[in-house]
């Protein structure tokens, strides 16, 4: 048994290795039990181990006895929200070394790379991997394109039926315009700034919300940085490694390293909008990459609500003359990868320098990543977000604020009512926001009820 989580160990794909650290691992988990409630992944093992029994001095006790079926429906049923990393008092450096996000995909990358994924499920990888490729054919064709993928449709129907997308599954609608296209045609810039940023602007933002962008671009030159865009800027590839396309991520994850390098050699740090692209950035980019150029990547990448915090407590301060729209009140959703990073609420802590009173709900939206749009997970997914509209009803009708695109998709699903990201509701307090257009939600902040 190989207790390793590195993509280049030479027993890193051995089945047999990484069934022997799984059982490891559920072992320890079985002792402990405090993720219980993350994800369904957990309910699933234990109830898998209770119906097996210990025997006195048995190695490793029930988790011994798991077939391998078993152990891959607990891998399945990881949706890699990492909250892992907040929740378990075992990950490394502690003696233990218990990594169950990385032990998860570790299976699957062996399950992948040894041939054992079927037909269909190679095809729902590619269908929600291939971000780029369908942004730009689906952006030139938007009207259409959105009215086709309405749930339900015969086209979700058919895709659902030979791709395992799950056809009753909102889908975040494509934008008219994308976010490069604007960016390269926008007039305006900082006379003298006092710092530079390049946008790592995400395929949510690039192809589907490239209002999030705008509003970025506006809050950060409204605060003297400099914004530009990375050239050939591509998707982070996370669905290709959440999927365990250990290869195709790596080459995503390359080509992206070359790029944004150049951008932190002349002197800028990267400004993601995303907390999940963010999270492969900091934390994949230099494991899986694994050269200097993507170490000094990792240190030089901020989530966008992260970089302005900082700015305001180091940084010489942000402009807190707030002249637009600003609630009484704000609800704030913490997506799961925003807390994998224990940095703390930046989003909350952005909100609250207009005035607005926080709370925070911090449940999962149960999509992470593509995970929630296969068919296979349709319905678990929806019990997970089903979980995360009570805590928000509760919350009354205040406006939403998060930084996923997608948990704020799912949020509208529940709820009916659209989030917003961060630094649009600051674009709004400053009365400079106009990210309000291709997806027909509203966006405009109402200053007296707080709801968008």
């Amino acid at each position: 048994m190989t207790v390793t989580y590195d993509p280049d160990h030479p027993r890193y794909f051995d089945e047999a290795d990484s069934r022997a650290e799984i059982t490891r691992v559920f072992d320890l988990c079985d002792g402990c039990r405090l993720c219980l409630h993350l994800c369904p992944a957990f309910p699933t093992m234990f109830n898998i181990l209770d119906a097996k029994g210990d025997e006195p001095g048995e190695p490793h006790g029930s988790a011994a006895k798991m077939t391998a079926a078993e152990q891959d429906r607990v891998v399945e049923e990881c949706y890699q929200c990492k909250l892992c990393y907040v929740k378990c008092p075992y990950v490394p450096p502690h003696e233990w070394d218990l990594d169950f996000p990385r032990l998860m995909m570790r299976a699957r990358a062996v399950k992948t790379s040894s041939g054992q994924v079927s037909i269909k499920e190679r095809v729902t990888t590619k269908a929600l991997s291939n971000t780029d490729l369908a942004g730009r054919l689906a952006v030139r064709a938007a009207t259409v394109v959105n009215a086709s993928l309405k749930p339900g449709s015969p086209l979700r129907k058919a895709t659902d039926a030979l791709a395992g997308v799950a056809s009753q599954r909102l889908l975040p609608p494509y934008a008219k315009e994308r976010f490069s296209t604007w960016m390269k045609h926008r007039t305006g810039a900082v006379s003298a700034p006092r710092a530079s940023v390049a946008v790592f602007s995400t395929c949510s933002v690039e192809y589907m919300e490239p209002g999030i962008g705008r509003d970025l671009v506006a809050v950060f030159e409204r605060n003297g940085v400099a914004c530009s865009l990375p050239a050939s800027s591509r998707c982070c590839g996370a669905p290709w490694l959440h999927a365990g396309e250990v290869d195709r991520f790596r080459t995503q994850a390359r080509r992206n390293v070359g790029m944004l390098i150049g951008e932190v050699r002349a002197g800028k740090d990267i400004v993601v909008p995303q907390p999940t692209c963010a999270y492969v950035l900091k934390k994949d980019y230099p494991l899986y990459v694994g050269t200097p150029d993507a170490q000094r990547v990792a240190e030089h990448s901020f989530d966008a609500a992260e970089y302005l915090v900082r700015l305001h407590r180091t940084g010489g301060g942000l402009d807190t003359e707030f002249q637009g729209s600003v609630p009484s009140e704000v609800t704030y959703h913490a997506a799961c990868h925003g807390q994998a990073q224990n940095m703390g609420y930046k989003g909350r802590d952005l909100v609250k320098l207009t005035g607005a009173k926080v709370s925070v709900v911090a449940k999962c939206s149960g999509i992470d990543g593509t995970w929630g749009y296969r068919s296979s997970n349709y319905g678990l997914s929806k019990k997970v977000s089903a979980s995360l509209a009570v805590a928000l009803k509760k919350q009354g009708e205040r406006l939403v604020v998060g930084e996923c695109h997608l948990a704020n998709y799912s949020i509208y699903e529940e709820t009916g009512a659209m989030p917003i990201h961060p630094v649009q509701l600051l674009a709004a307090a400053y009365g400079i926001g106009d990210g309000a257009e291709e997806s027909g939600l509203p966006r405009t902040v109402d200053a007296k009820d707080g709801r968008g």
